[in-house]
């Protein structure tokens, strides 16, 4: 089995040059590990979006992360992990729901449909039906750029360590020459975070 993919990087600022470098140029261990899992995902026929660092990456945004962040519902996680552990994938030590490809040794983190970003505390945003907010973006179901927005917005407000997700909207704004206008399409939630951030 390969070793713990962030294990790795941790280890030497050279290992992330190097799959930062693969990872842009269309490969590397992150974009095998996701190509493999959305094969084997939907083999099993269910709905997922890459969401989180990849999810950004795809979006214009160009930022390196070490793990696959999918959304889904809890009914398929749980299928998810009857079919592959032991099958090319492993559990992680002390969490019940995420895996690790025993291949790549990279890590996937589910998020699912229904839990609240950032704090995780009830709030007018939650992680959304994969099913409900997919786009197809080099061959890969990402979640839409609203939804990312949104998402990242009620992440960055409600939860002090999740200042970089205000970040990350405000880097999508750029790329995407987003203007006030684009509030409208928001949750009213976020709007003012939003507005917020284009001044």
């Amino acid at each position: 089995m390969t070793a713990d993919y962030g294990k790795e990087l941790d280890a030497s600022f050279k290992n992330v040059l190097h799959e930062a470098g693969a990872l842009y140029g269309g490969g590397g261990r992150l974009a095998q590990t996701m190509d493999r899992l959305a094969s084997r995902v939907e083999s099993l026929r269910l709905d997922y979006n890459l969401v989180g660092g990849y999810a950004l990456i795809l979006h214009g945004v160009r930022r390196f992360t070490e793990n696959i962040d999918l959304l889904v519902t809890e009914q398929a996680v749980a299928e998810i992990r009857e079919s592959k552990i032991g099958h090319g994938y492993t559990t992680m030590p002390g969490n019940s729901r995420n895996i690790r490809d025993a291949e790549t040794g990279v890590r996937t983190e589910f998020v699912c449909t229904g839990q609240y970003p950032g704090d995780g505390a009830e709030k007018p945003i939650a992680f959304p039906d994969p099913a409900e907010v997919t786009e197809e973006l080099d061959g890969v179901r990402v979640v839409s750029l609203k939804t990312l927005i949104e998402l990242k917005l009620a992440s960055g407000m409600t939860a002090k360590d999740r200042l970089q997700d205000l970040a990350d909207v405000q880097r999508l704004i750029t790329i995407h020459k987003l203007t006030n206008g684009y509030a409208d399409e928001l949750h009213l939630y976020v709007r003012e975070a939003f507005l917020d951030l284009l001044s």
